[in-house]
């Protein structure tokens, strides 16, 4: 996909599309071969479980309220790192990470990968899903790697 000139506006995504993943609602913001970036709102207690991006690197830039964000789990030596707003989280490709809301609060936060590779087409895989297992099967098939550990919400 090709990146056309435009404004995304705020509390809208591109072509109105919204997706409800695990609770969480993704709002697409910018879609192209080179980038995918979009708004994320994570309730109190939402999770994404540990996993890898082989083939792309990833960036969190937190808005408004803080996550925990784990890093290690490839050495089996986990490390939490709590994101607060004006944080940006780097995730580079092939190392593992797992975000939660561990807070009381929502979390809202801008995610972006690059390149984009099958990540926009793994979101409208999972839209509305609600199963654990179903949504790492999914990941697999769209080049992320869901780790054999505990999610630890």
């Amino acid at each position: 996909m090709e990146q056309t000139s435009g404004i995304t506006k705020v509390g809208a995504g591109l072509e109105d599309v919204e997706w409800n993943v695990l609770g969480q609602i993704y709002v697409p913001k910018v879609y192209c071969d080179n980038l995918f970036m979009w708004e994320a709102t994570l309730p109190s207690g939402a999770f994404v479980p540990p996993h890898i991006h082989p083939t792309q690197d990833e960036f969190i830039m937190v808005l408004e309220g803080e996550f925990q964000v784990d890093f290690g789990f490839e050495e089996g030596n986990v490390k939490p790192n709590v994101a607060k707003p004006g944080d940006t989280v780097r995730m580079p490709m092939g190392v593992a990470h797992g975000v939660y809301n561990r807070s009381d609060k929502p979390a809202k936060c801008i995610f972006a990968v690059s390149p984009t590779r099958k990540l926009y087409d793994l979101f409208v895989a999972l839209d509305g899903l609600t199963d654990l297992d179903e949504f790492k099967r999914l990941g697999e098939l769209h080049e992320n790697s869901f780790l054999e550990v505990e999610p630890n919400p």
